[in-house]
Formats: C-alpha cells, structure tokens, sequence
C-alpha cells in the first residue's frame, strides 16, 4: 500500500464569537486557507486532485457545497473538484483520513483535506432549529425513537455523564480548563503557532489589522473567575468555562503519495501512520475515542508510551480527563500547546487544525508519534497517528 505524506498543515487564528473574523464568509475563509497552503509548499493548483472540506452547519452561508464554494473563492482554477462532507466535530479529521485513503489506494496523488466553520454567521444547530420551528420535523426520526424512546441525545448531556461516570468535580474540571489557557497563552507568547496560522485581514474602525492570534484564550484567568460561570444545568459540573469555545475558523492539510512528491519537489514533513474510525454509545455519545485510541494502538502495533504527543479535543473538559485516566497516558503530553477550552474549537474545522498544532508541536518538542482524536455527535470517534519528518 501506498504511503500518504503530510506536506503542509495550517490554519487560522480562531475567532471568537462575534469577534475578528465575524466579517469573513466561511467559504471565503476557507478559500484563503486553500491559497496558503498552495503557495507555501509551491505545489501547482492544477495537480491537486481534490479538495476535501469537513463542514458540520451546512445552512445558509454554509450550505450549497461550501468546498466547491471555497475552491470558487480561492485562486485554484476551477478544475479542482471539492466535496464537504460531515461526520460532526470530526469532519475535517475524516476529510483527512479519506484523503490519505485517496491516496494510499493509488487513485489519487494530491488532495487537500481541509474544514471550515463560522459559528458566528451559521450558528451551531440553526438548521435544525429553523426547521423545528417551521414545523417540518426533527432530527430523531420515528426509527431511533423505538430503539431510543424518550432519549435525548445531546452533548451536554453526555458531558455530565461522563464526568459522573468517571468521578470528576467541578474544581477538577476548572483546574483542567484553566491549564488548557495556561498552555495556549505560554505557546502563543513563545511563537508556537506561528508557523501553523495564516493571519486574515481584519477591517476595523480603526483600519485593517492582521488575525495572526488566537482571540480566545485568557491570558488572566484564575480558578477562582473560571467558577464563577454558571453551570449548564443545575447540579452538575459542566460550564461554558471548562466546554470548548464557541469559534470561528478554517484548517488544511495538504496529503500527498510518494510520486507526488517527485514529480512537484515537494518535501514531506510527516507521514499518515495509521487511520481508525468506531461508533459506539450515541447517548453517552463523548465516550468514543476512549476505546477508539484503544482499538487504533492495537492495530497499528503500538502502545500509548510510543506516542510522544497527543492532541484530544477538549469539546469538554471530562473528555480528554476520562481519555487520560482509561488509556493511561501522560497528563505532561497531552495538548501541550492548549486545546479547546483556550482555543476555540471551530467545529468542522477542528481536526484539520488539530493536525496542524500536532505536527507543528512534535518538531518543537522533537517527538516522532502523535495521535489525534476528538469525540463526535453520535458517538463515533477518528483517530489518527501520525509520524513527522
């Protein structure tokens, strides 16, 4: 089987909700993420194969194929096909994933794997919502309620459900949070991300600044100002203060096979080492990538302590928590550089700008192996390993 190569991995800065990059179209966003990673490894537009874009709100701004839309709004000629497709807050990891597939399968040589979300302009769960209330149905069709009756199925809940199953407080789960801030701010003041952004242009009131800095991190937060936020639902743990950030965003990665990198002079910083996918309980639903990393070590031969970093989405603080206490990894490994909670997770985008911090962390830190995975709506979980060059 072929090799599938990592060339490039970038991303923007993350925006907050409402803030520096409320003003950009996704597909417009994305469509500069496309560009940059064009011109920084060199490659012609015209050999990429395809553009894969993981997208999770498709309405509105975000609907008719935003993948093809990003291609139409980049300088990629318009023979470069695109598809979006969702597998929730994983879609862009899966993008990834299928891209090296594309190309380990010998079918084809060059293809972007890239996500894009706008929170701001496409709010999360508007199109469902929209068409709830123009009383045309819900998502839970009369087939899952047999097999689910009266469940619902929901994120939050399912937070609260394994901080309960797994026995964490709310001060654990602060304290996690407020490391993840103390990660982001130290690697953003060290310059650990500036060869993974692409900075935006911004217009302000004051004239047009440069997006190079991820807007969501607390730079002063203490434990005592993270408790302070209300809790989600009454009597449990989680609150909006220990959850991901709500966040604007685009990622790519550029996924190349071994003639590729002939035929372009292209030079590889790192290979797809090893690709998996499960579903598990969709009521639980963020439980998945406990047994997924299990299952994703097994088959590629390799136990935690071969992996030098790790990067678990923190869609909520009990997640990467539960992930390091049933694996039995190493706190010191894990999100080095911050995760969600300090960086926003722009949701379809999030596992392209995964890629981009891991790989980008490992040559910092002069590791070989790192794994990447994030729980998704439905319970289902991705992880890949990666070795970098």
């Amino acid at each position: 089987m072929s090799t599938a190569y990592i060339v490039d991995a970038v991303r923007t800065a993350g925006g907050r909700r409402g803030g520096k990059l409320a003003g950009w179209h996704p597909a417009d966003m994305a469509g500069q993420v496309l560009n940059a990673i064009v011109d920084r490894s060199g490659i012609d537009p015209r050999a990429i194969d395809d553009v894969i874009m993981g997208c999770v709100s498709q309405g509105g701004e975000q609907s008719f194929q935003v993948g093809r839309g990003a291609v139409l709004a980049s300088k990629l000629p318009e023979s470069v096909s695109a598809v979006t497709i969702d597998r929730q807050c994983g879609s862009s990891q899966q993008a990834m994933q299928f891209a090296a597939q594309a190309v380990m399968s010998g079918t084809q040589d060059v293809v972007i794997a890239a996500g894009v979300e706008s929170m701001t302009r496409v709010p999360m769960g508007s199109t469902g919502v929209l068409f709830a209330q123009a009383g045309l149905g819900t998502s839970k069709s009369p087939g899952q309620e047999a097999r689910y009756p009266g469940i619902q199925f929901s994120q939050f809940l399912g937070a609260e459900m394994i901080a309960k199953k797994y026995g964490f407080s709310r001060e654990q789960l602060d304290a996690y949070a407020l490391e993840s801030h103390r990660r982001g701010a130290a690697a953003t003041e060290a310059g650990a991300f500036a060869n993974e952004i692409v900075a935006l242009d911004v217009e302000t009131p004051e004239g047009t600044i440069s997006h190079d800095r991820d807007e969501g991190i607390r730079y002063d937060a203490t434990l005592e100002s993270i408790g302070s936020v209300k809790l989600l639902q009454e009597g449990g743990v989680i609150s909006a203060a220990n959850a991901s950030q709500i966040c604007d965003g685009s990622s790519a990665v550029l996924i190349v096979s071994e003639q590729a990198l002939k035929d372009h002079g292209l030079t590889p910083i790192g290979r797809i080492h090893h690709l998996t996918v499960t579903g598990g309980d969709p009521v639980v639903m963020l439980e998945e990538p406990l047994f997924a990393t299990e299952k994703a070590l097994k088959r590629a031969g390799m136990s935690i302590n071969d992996i030098d970093l790790y990067e678990v989405n923190e869609a909520f603080a009990p997640v990467p928590l539960a992930w390091l206490q049933h694996v039995g990894a190493d706190p010191a490994k894990i999100n080095v550089h911050g995760g969600a909670i300090a960086l926003g997770h722009p949701l379809g985008a999030s596992g392209t700008k995964l890629m981009a911090t891991l790989i980008n962390a490992l040559k910092r830190h002069g590791g070989k192996y790192g794994l990447q995975t994030m729980c998704e709506g439905g319970g289902l979980a991705n992880v890949t390993i990666v070795e970098r060059f």
